[in-house]
């Protein structure tokens, strides 16, 4: 039921979400909603709209109708399920919720947005006060934007909208793109060890600005190494790779390597099909490497090998799709 956890959050801020629109944010703020991490909370914490709450909160209702608010998927794709979490709403956390899901095209207005056609993918059920509250999705359609409703008001702490990345790659045809990116569809199928952060991570949009937003595993106290394998957006050729141990000091890898599989013509699973496109390389800490692969074969997966554990912040495949 829970299994899709592990798949990324497409409607976290960090991924390029947002919050376009709610019905009334009088207590708390509605772009808390999809905040990275957990909520915080500190007792007797008053401000001038009372107890401050790290989360999304509504006035209360005297009349009839309900609270909502819209949220664009920084990351559109399919949702396999979303959790309404109400951590630390007690006595004022909603009666129900449910949630529908839009697919626009363009940049529409938070006015357009409201008045399209919407469909419901978790229908309205109770929920929970300071619980995560998880609802498998098994609509397979794509969506650019979700409708948190709650009724009849209330606080949500975070809404989570775990998914596939399925994102329109038109406007890169012919041209050069990060084929791991997961914003352009790539995900992180296998890791060895994942103790201290996401191997997700690796491929997410932009910097990491410190350790907990790159990958770092355990120590390794016995023989082998750690990896992770990423299946790319498309079948396509890797040219340029970007390993990047930014603040990773004392715990970067002492060396990596690449390998690549062709899974339209051998299963991952099977090791004979992988070959290598960039031999075991000495690493720099907190440096970003970059290395231009002589190895010009099609790929649909890429395995990164760090030599014996550690962390890096980013892995970034420049390539074309084919």
């Amino acid at each position: 039921m829970t299994d899709f956890l592990s798949l990324p959050d497409l409607a976290l801020r960090s991924h390029g979400g947002s919050v376009v629109a709610a019905s009334d944010e009088s207590f708390a703020d509605r772009e808390n909603l999809i905040k990275p991490g957990r909520p915080h909370f500190q007792p007797h914490t008053f401000g001038n709209k009372g107890q401050v709450y790290d989360g999304w909160e509504t006035r209360r209702r005297r009349g009839p109708g309900y609270d909502w608010a819209i949220v664009r998927l920084g990351l559109p794709g399919v949702v396999h399920g979303v959790v309404v979490d109400t951590a630390w709403f007690t006595g004022n956390h909603p009666e129900h919720v449910w949630v529908e899901a839009l697919e626009a095209s363009g940049y529409p207005s938070p006015e357009e947005l409201t008045r399209a056609d919407w469909t419901t993918i978790v229908p309205r059920a109770p929920v929970r006060g300071d619980a995560e509250n998880v609802f498998p999705v098994h609509d397979r359609r794509r969506y650019t934007h979700v409708r948190l409703n709650i009724h009849p008001d209330g606080g949500v702490a975070r809404l989570r909208v775990h998914g596939e990345v399925v994102p329109d790659l038109s406007l890169w045809e012919g041209m050069s793109i990060d084929l791991a990116a997961l914003e352009n569809g790539g995900l992180v199928v296998g890791c060895s060890n994942e103790f201290y952060s996401s191997p997700l991570n690796v491929i997410s949009r932009g910097l990491a600005r410190d350790q907990a937003e790159g990958w770092e595993t355990a120590r390794r106290r016995g023989g082998g190494n750690d990896w992770l394998v990423v299946r790319l957006a498309g079948p396509g050729v890797v040219r340029v790779v970007e390993l990047d141990t930014a603040n990773l000091v004392y715990n970067a890898p002492a060396e990596a390597a690449l390998s690549g599989v062709d899974a339209r013509r051998n299963p991952p699973e099977d090791p004979d099909g992988w070959f290598r496109l960039l031999p075991r390389t000495r690493l720099q800490p907190d440096t970003l490497h970059r290395f231009r692969l002589d190895v010009a074969r099609e790929v649909t997966h890429v395995r990164l090998d760090i030599y014996p554990d550690g962390g890096l912040a980013r892995l970034r495949l420049h390539g074309h799709l084919v």
